[in-house]
């Protein structure tokens, strides 16, 4: 197994991308620490993978804030005394030109998007470092390397991502920590089913949708886990500082 016995903190981890990743990460042996706003879903999740005998710790709040952070790092290691990897998996998307943006709006785009990755690195660096190295994977967007019309708040975020991801790698390299981004297309999750729900026309929403995707069709939250446990597992050892276009040719 390709992460056998390693712990592994997945935020965003209820729902999408970050359940897929949760589940094939619980397949591949890893210890998980599943964070997520929605208590419901998570203790869910966690009660599904605890019958299959994985060994999961489950926390509901808020990452954007600091003292939910430092107790996920915290929780993690009085559990299990080690951190492996951190997939920062956890965003929102609003969508809008900036001219549009509140400064509400704002505010919480880069609080969730940006700065909740910001503290959880902040203390996933030293306790990796102190046994060994580790990996980080950063969710950022195709929208942070060449933005996204009308979600204006939402590329400077993922932008910041890749700011975020390049600069760890460069500073943290000789503690054996790799820190890498992926940046997916349009995926077909609970969030974006949501927002399609939520527009004038959703029938015109979905197909503006996958007008945009060349291959035809929305991704899958499970391509982009298969991403994710690339970059968890010793696969990827001699990777950091990438961030990884998945976006079915949206962006050739």
């Amino acid at each position: 197994m390709k992460l056998d016995r390693k712990v592994a903190i997945i935020t965003g981890a209820a729902a999408g991308i970050g359940e897929a990743s949760a589940r094939l990460f619980a397949r591949e042996g890893a210890r998980l620490v599943l964070v997520d706003l929605e208590k419901e879903p998570l203790e869910k999740l966690t009660s599904e993978l605890e019958a299959l005998s994985r060994v999961v710790l489950d926390i509901a709040g808020d990452i954007s804030a600091p003292s939910v952070c430092e107790s996920v790092i915290d929780r993690t290691m009085a559990r299990f005394g080690r951190l492996d990897v951190l997939f920062n998996n956890a965003g929102i998307v609003l969508s809008g030109t900036l001219v549009e943006c509140t400064e509400e709006d704002w505010q919480k785009t880069m609080d969730v998007n940006l700065k909740s990755m910001y503290l959880l690195c902040r203390g996933a660096v030293p306790v990796m470092g102190a046994h060994g190295g580790g990996s980080i994977i950063n969710m950022s967007s195709v929208a942070g390397p060449t933005g996204v019309a009308n979600r204006g708040a939402y590329s400077v975020s993922k932008a910041g991502v890749l700011g975020l991801t390049k600069s760890l790698a460069m500073d943290f390299i000789k503690e054996g920590i790799r820190v890498n981004c992926i940046c997916p297309g349009t995926v077909d999750t609970p969030s974006l089913r949501k927002r399609i729900a939520n527009s004038p026309d959703p029938k015109e929403a979905h197909k503006a949708f996958l007008a945009r995707q060349p291959m035809g069709r929305l991704g899958l939250p499970e391509e982009i886990a298969a991403l994710a446990l690339f970059l968890a597992s010793d696969d990827s050892k001699y990777m950091t500082g990438q961030a990884i276009l998945v976006d079915g040719g949206m962006k050739l």
